[in-house]
């Protein structure tokens, strides 16, 4: 167990490394990056959990909470190589699962809906990224290699390799063939949401107004053929 934690640390400090292009050294990272510090202790606070010292777990999350502020949950299931960048104001709960090498960022919220029981946490897949501000809440997955733009809220399950924007949120790309997002830390380049929503409604309102039109059209008709009678 022991290597585990060790090995654990290891790919959370090289996916900073990898990420995060103002990381100039390990000890510069195991100083100065909150995001770091917090999945740290999680890891700790999660060994304490998996041994159903709950209040010690606990103890441990809020003290990382206040000296952070990121909390998660000592019950949340995080794989190797997570990151969270700049990490204020990230919230992770209780029954949420995540895989392998996922990036989140600030103001994300991993939570629930408040009408789930038992399992009422996301699940991440391998590789996924949440951008700034976005909301995950309910028990569903989220596939490998997904992208959730910064400032969605997501309340049905994302496939694999999707992008995810809006709120709430609504697939934009799949497999890479709509739009060209550059590179994994890029939030900029996706759909603007409230004009995608403004096109929408833009085009329902045009279709009301043909058959609305056409109702108006055809009442006139009926008049017309009162009066000639």
């Amino acid at each position: 167990m022991k290597e585990t934690f060790l090995e654990h640390i290891r790919s959370d400090i090289e996916s900073v490394k990898k990420r995060d292009p103002a990381a100039r050294s390990t000890v510069e990272i195991l100083l100065t990056y909150s995001g770091l510090h917090a999945v740290l202790m999680y890891r700790v606070s999660h060994w304490f959990y998996t041994r159903k010292l709950y209040t010690a777990a606990r103890c441990i999350s809020q003290f990382a909470r206040l000296l952070t502020g990121i909390e998660i949950h000592p019950g949340a299931k995080i794989g190797k190589g997570f990151f969270i960048d700049h990490g204020s104001g990230v919230v992770i709960g209780e029954t949420t699962e995540i895989g392998d090498n996922c990036l989140v960022y600030q103001g994300v919220t991993l939570g629930g809906t408040g009408k789930d029981k038992g399992k009422r946490h996301p699940t991440l897949g391998n590789n996924v990224m949440v951008g700034a501000g976005a909301r995950v809440l309910g028990p569903f997955k989220v596939g490998d290699n997904s992208k959730i733009a910064a400032n969605a809220v997501v309340l049905a399950e994302v496939p694999p390799n999707c992008t995810a924007v809006g709120v709430p949120a609504r697939i934009v790309r799949r497999g890479g063939k709509r739009v060209d997002v550059c590179g994994e830390l890029d939030q900029i380049h996706v759909p603007d949401p409230v004009a995608q929503e403004l096109c929408a409604h833009l085009v329902r309102i045009e279709k009301l107004e043909k058959q609305l039109n056409k109702l108006e059209i055809a009442e006139l008709g009926k008049k017309l053929n009162f009066k000639d009678q």
